[in-house]
């Protein structure tokens, strides 16, 4: 796996989960990692852990001035965007009948719209060899009870990841997106829950936030791959099409 030596990676959603196993994976490559997220102690802890060594910017994805002040952040510091990863996001939902506008626009503001946002504001910043990796979900790639209104809002992201490639293509910008399966993070909270999922995943786990960290270092490394969405559920959708 290639170094990342001075190279400038930007993460959302990265205090935490497969956020924080990404920006902890480009650091230890030697990047220079800035991260975004919501909730300041979340940020500050992440902050303290890498003696300050990682900068925080706080702010939200679905506003668009948050998105302005963290790219000016990081231009001030370092010029330039080498690798983007979009993974802020929301998961939750309820059947079709019991949707509310509400829930409805909070997560597609978040999950959609903020995605298209934080890599529209970003491109004048790119470097002429960026790579973005959007995380999307295996939720999208097939029907799940409840799910309906994050399924669609991650499926959306993985076409914008194959749209914004012919798009930025020409000049030099890689953009693939990755869907993972069940991971084990702070999302699941009830360790029965995920000991029970476990037992229905071909592999009998839950990926490690690191795992998929892993393959966004991979991603954002291989120049050749464009356009793509790198599917990682244990097998989930492949031998088990009947667990949803």
């Amino acid at each position: 796996m290639k170094s990342f030596q001075h190279k400038v990676v930007v993460i959302t959603g990265g205090s935490s989960g497969i956020g924080k196993a990404t920006a902890e994976s480009f650091y230890d490559k030697g990047a220079k990692v800035i991260i975004f997220g919501r909730e300041p102690l979340k940020l500050q802890s992440v902050a303290d852990e890498f003696s300050g060594n990682i900068t925080t910017v706080q702010g939200d994805v679905s506003k668009l001035s948050d998105l302005d002040r963290l790219y000016k952040t990081v231009i001030d510091s370092h010029g330039k965007i080498d690798v983007l990863v979009v993974n802020a996001g929301i998961a939750g939902g309820q059947i079709i009948d019991e949707v509310d506008e509400q829930q409805f626009d909070q997560i597609m503001n978040i999950n959609l719209k903020g995605a298209y946002f934080t890599v529209q504001k970003a491109v004048p910043f790119f470097s002429s060899s960026a790579s973005v990796v959007l995380i999307s979900s295996m939720a999208c790639h097939g029907g799940w009870k409840g799910l309906s209104v994050y399924s669609a809002a991650k499926a959306a992201v993985s076409v914008l990841a194959k749209s914004f490639s012919a798009d930025l293509i020409e000049r030099g910008v890689r953009v693939n997106s990755i869907s993972p399966g069940f991971t084990d993070t702070p999302i699941f909270t009830d360790r029965s829950v995920i000991s029970k999922a476990a037992d229905l995943v071909p592999v009998k786990r839950f990926a490690t936030p690191e795992e998929i960290a892993d393959s966004v270092i991979f991603l954002a490394s291989n120049p050749y791959i464009v356009g793509v969405d790198l599917l990682i559920d244990g097998g989930v959708s492949t031998l088990r099409p009947d667990f949803r």
